[in-house]
C-alpha cells in the first residue's frame, strides 16, 4: 500500500511539473528549419516568422539564399562540434568509474563502478525532468541558434538579481527544438561528472539506496541552482552590471560549477559518513589501505584526459571559435605540469614518486585549468598546473591527517580544492584577449595581474558561494535521507565487501572459490569467517560480531 502510494505521488508529481512548462503543447523548431535563415529587410523591419520570413507588419521579405546557406552551415558545424563534445564528456564517465574503483578495494569493487554507471541514468532522469529547465530555461546561444525559452525568476524584478529559470521542463513545448536538444545533452553530462565525485569520497560505505536518492537530488536540485546563477543568467554572472565586478563571475567549463560544486558535496558526504572500518588507528592515525588495481585506476586517467578535450574544448559552443585551440592546449600543457609537479614532489619528501599522487596530480591540474582555459595564455596555464599539482598534496594530506576525513580517492582535493583555485584563476590571470561582451558586459577579460582587481573579487565572492550553498545544500540533503534511508552500508557488508549485500553481485568471484559456493549469502561467509551472525538492520549495530568483527575494524580490510 504504501509503495502504491508512492508511486502515485511520484507520477502526480511529474504531471504536475510537466504542466508547469505552461506550453506542453506547443512546439519549438523542431526540424532546425528556421535555423540561420537570412532575411532581407528594409527600414529595420525584423522577421517574426524566420521560415517564411514575414515581417511584424504581416508583409513578406526575401530570404538571402546565400546567406542563409552559410549562416545554416556554421550553425550546423557549431552543433556538430557541440554534440562530439558531448559524447567526448559522457566518455568520461568510463574515466571516473576505472580511476574510482581502480583506487578502491577488490571486495567493492562491484559496487563502486555501480554507482559510477548508474548516476549518469538518474541524474540524467532528474535533469531531463526539471534540472534542465532550472538551470537553463531562460540560456540562448546564437553560435547554436539557441534561444531563450523563457524569462528568470528574479528578486524584486530586478534583471540582474535572477535566481532560477522555469522553462523547458521534461523538454517539452518550445523546447522540442534542435538547438536546445544538441545543448541539453551537452550539458547533461557536466551534470553528471558533478555528481559521480562524492562516489569517490563516499567509497566503499556508501549504502546504495541512500545513493539513488542523490543521483535525483543532484539532477533535478543540487546542480542546477549554481549553475543557473553563473551559466544560465543568474545573479553571479550580473556582477559585473550590477556591482562593477568585471564581468561578473566567469568559469568557462566549470572549475566551480562543476567541480568545486562536486568537491563540497564529497567534503559533506563524506564527514556525515564518517571513515572506513580501520581507516584510522586507536590514535587516530591514518593507515594506508591501498587501491586493489592501479593499472585500472591510471587507464581512467587517460581516458578522463581524453574526454577533457571535450569538457573545456566545446565550451566554446563553436567550431567557428578558433579560440578553441587555445583552450585545448592550454588544458593539456595544465594536466601535464600537475602531473609532474606531483611526482618531484613526492620524490623529493617521500623518496618514491607514488603513482596514485602523480595520477591525482594531473587530475589537479586538469580540474583547476577548467575555468581559465580560455582566458590565460600558455605560460600561465602552466603555472596553474604547477600549483595545482603541489596543492593537491597538500590537500589530500590536510584532510586525511588533520581534518580525519576518509577520501579513499582524493576527490575533495582534486575537484573541490583545485575547483576553488581554478575559480580564482580566472581573476588572476586573464589577459585580456577573449571574452568581449561575456555576461553582456564590454571589453574582455582581465585579472588582476592585468589591472582588473574586479574581476577577482567577483570570483572571490563565486568561491564563497560555492563553500556555503555546496556545503550546505549537501550537508542538508544527507542529513535528511539519512532519516529516510541510512547514508551507511551494514558494518558486517562493509567488512566482507559490498559487493554480494548490495550488488548481488561481485566483481571477482574467484575469490571466494576456497569457501565453496561462489554465491555464498552475506551472513554465511560472516558466519564463516567467524562473524556471529547478529541483526544487520541500522548504521551501528550488527549483534553478535564479537571479537572478530571487533578484529576486523581494527585492522586494514582487504
Amino acid at each position: 500500500m504504501k509503495r502504491r502510494r508512492l508511486l502515485m505521488m511520484v507520477v502526480l508529481v511529474l504531471g504536475l511539473v510537466g504542466l508547469m512548462s505552461g506550453t506542453a503543447w506547443a512546439e519549438g523548431d523542431a526540424d532546425g528549419a528556421t535555423k540561420g535563415v537570412v532575411c532581407v529587410v528594409a527600414d529595420g523591419a525584423i522577421a517574426e516568422d524566420a521560415e517564411t520570413c514575414t515581417l511584424e507588419d504581416g508583409s513578406i521579405g526575401v530570404v538571402d539564399a546565400a546567406a542563409t546557406t552559410a549562416e545554416k552551415t556554421k550553425i550546423s558545424l557549431n552543433m556538430l562540434w557541440l554534440v562530439i563534445g558531448a559524447a567526448l564528456v559522457i566518455f568520461m564517465q568510463a574515466g571516473f568509474a576505472m580511476v574510482e574503483t581502480g583506487f578502491c578495494r577488490a571486495k567493492h569493487a562491484s559496487h563502486v563502478v555501480m554507482t559510477n554507471f548508474m548516476i549518469f541514468g538518474l541524474g540524467f532522469v532528474a535533469f531531463f525532468a526539471v534540472g534542465y529547465a532550472f538551470m537553463f530555461g531562460a540560456t540562448g546561444a546564437g553560435a547554436i541558434g539557441l534561444q531563450p525559452l523563457g524569462d528568470l525568476v528574479t528578486l524584486g524584478g530586478n534583471a540582474s538579481a535572477g535566481i532560477i529559470a522555469k522553462s523547458g521542463f521534461f523538454l517539452s513545448g518550445d523546447a522540442y527544438d534542435v538547438s536546445v536538444m544538441g545543448f541539453f545533452l551537452y550539458q547533461v553530462a557536466f551534470m553528471d561528472t558533478v555528481a559521480t565525485i562524492p562516489t569517490g569520497s563516499m567509497a566503499e560505505r556508501w549504502n546504495f539506496k541512500n545513493f539513488i536518492l542523490w543521483g535525483l537530488f543532484c539532477g533535478a536540485i543540487f546542480y542546477p541552482v549554481y549553475g543557473n546563477w553563473v551559466w544560465g543568467g543568474g545573479w553571479l554572472s550580473q556582477l559585473g552590471n550590477s556591482a562593477g565586478l568585471g564581468h561578473g563571475v566567469v568559469d568557462f567549463a566549470g572549475s566551480g560549477v562543476v567541480h568545486a560544486m562536486g568537491g563540497m558535496a564529497a567534503l559533506s558526504g563524506a564527514l556525515i559518513l564518517g571513515p572506513r572500518i580501520g581507516k584510522f588507528d586507536k590514535d587516530g592515525k591514518a593507515r594506508a589501505m591501498p587501491g586493489h588495481n592501479l593499472p585500472l585506476a591510471f587507464m581512467g586517467v587517460f581516458v578522463l584526459l581524453f574526454g577533457w578535450f571535450g569538457f573545456n574544448g566545446a565550451s566554446t559552443f563553436a567550431a567557428t571559435d578558433l579560440r578553441f585551440t587555445t583552450v585545448v592546449t592550454n588544458t593539456a600543457i595544465a594536466g601535464a605540469f600537475g602531473a609532474v609537479t606531483a611526482m618531484f614532489i613526492m620524490m623529493w619528501k617521500f623518496n618514491k614518486p607514488d603513482p596514485s599522487m602523480c595520477a591525482n596530480g594531473m587530475l589537479a591540474g586538469l580540474v583547476a585549468i577548467t575555468a581559465p582555459c580560455a582566458f590565460v595564455p600558455p605560460w600561465a596555464a602552466m603555472v596553474i598546473g604547477i600549483i595545482a599539482g603541489a596543492l593537491v598534496i597538500g590537500a589530500v594530506l590536510f584532510v586525511e591527517n588533520r581534518l580525519k576525513i576518509d577520501d579513499p580517492v582524493g576527490a575533495i582535493a582534486v575537484h573541490g580544492v583545485n575547483g576553488l583555485f581554478g575559480v580564482l584563476a580566472v581573476g588572476i590571470f586573464a589577459d585580456g584577449k577573449y571574452g568581449g561582451g561575456w555576461n553582456g558586459v564590454d571589453g574582455n577579460v582581465k585579472g588582476l595581474l592585468y589591472g582588473d582587481w574586479g574581476q577577482f573579487g567577483a570570483q572571490a565572492i563565486a568561491c564563497g558561494v560555492i563553500m556555503v550553498l555546496g556545503i550546505g545544500l549537501s550537508y542538508t540533503f544527507f542529513k535528511l535521507t539519512n532519516k529516510i534511508v541510512p547514508i551507511r552500508s551494514v558494518e558486517a557488508d562493509e567488512i566482507s565487501g559490498l559487493d554480494l549485500p548490495e550488488m548481488g553481485a561481485m566483481a571477482y568471484p574467484d575469490f571466494l572459490e576456497a569457501q565453496g559456493t561462489v554465491f555464498l549469502p552475506v551472513d554465511d561467509l560472516l558466519v564463516g569467517a567467524g562473524v556471529g551472525g547478529g541483526s544487520r538492520g541500522g548504521n551501528g549495530g550488527n549483534g553478535g560480531n564479537g571479537g572478530a568483527a571487533a578484529k576486523l575494524r581494527s585492522e586494514v580490510g582487504s
